[in-house]
């Protein structure tokens, strides 16, 4: 992945500033609505995350949105699907976002763009609870910047977003269950934040590893027990 098409704090308006330009242009000033989903929202929200590799939306908005897309990563180097709506096929979206959405900028003055409220992006973590991604140090650090806004997330707030997006919490696994409880109960945030983030590195690691050795698909939906599986070998000093 380039420089170029890793997104950050610094340079995701930047991206989404040329993106309403170029809208505006196509589509003659029709106003459109975009919600930030997943890394994106987590960066213009929080400083505990550094980057990410694409940007996530919901949006619902004419044909040539898709075209000013694929227009402006052409102009800036931008690998296809650097903004997409890929998310709008995993078990972790839902129509209730649209809801549940808060007001971030407008570009161009065409360009409405949206984030997701904290403790239904938290929901939507806990439903995806991907170990060797960012899911499990993002649910950390969300929590962990909300006590430091004075603005603490409980149980409660949690259960109240997980109900409203998703009806119960049958779409989360017991790990992530038990993984979210340790969280509200650890007496150091911040030590476990980074404790999270050692662990999803050495995780993503063992992944690479294992798709290297068996290039085969990986079953879907076991991918989170072969990767705690090899890294408990790798700990104990075995081999995968």
């Amino acid at each position: 992945m380039s420089a170029s098409s890793t997104f950050t704090k610094e340079n995701l308006d930047f991206y989404l500033r040329e993106l309403g330009k170029e809208y505006r242009k196509r589509s003659g000033g029709v106003r459109a609505e975009m919600i930030l989903i997943g890394g994106a929202s987590v960066l213009v929200n929080y400083g505990f995350r550094e980057m990410t590799t694409d940007i996530d939306v919901i949006y619902a908005a004419p044909s040539v949105m898709k075209e000013s897309i694929r227009a402006v990563g052409d102009r800036l180097g931008l690998p296809h699907g650097w903004l997409n709506t890929d998310f709008m096929r995993t078990d972790s979206y839902t129509p209730g976002l649209v809801q549940h959405s808060t007001y971030y900028k407008t570009f161009a003055n065409v360009l409405e763009v949206r984030t997701v409220r904290a403790e239904y992006l938290l929901a939507m973590k806990l439903v995806s609870g991907r170990r060797y991604k960012k899911d499990m140090s993002d649910i950390v650090g969300i929590l962990l910047e909300q006590s430091r806004m004075n603005q603490p997330l409980t149980y409660e707030q949690i259960d109240k977003a997980m109900t409203e997006l998703y009806g119960d919490w049958s779409r989360v696994d017991d790990y992530i269950k038990k993984f979210l409880a340790d969280v509200l109960d650890a007496p150091d945030l911040e030590v476990m934040f980074q404790k999270q983030s050692e662990e999803e590195l050495a995780a993503k690691e063992v992944l690479l590893e294992i798709e290297q050795r068996y290039p085969q698909r990986l079953p879907k939906g076991k991918v989170g027990e072969i990767i705690a599986a090899a890294l408990e070998k790798k700990n104990a000093g075995g081999k995968e």
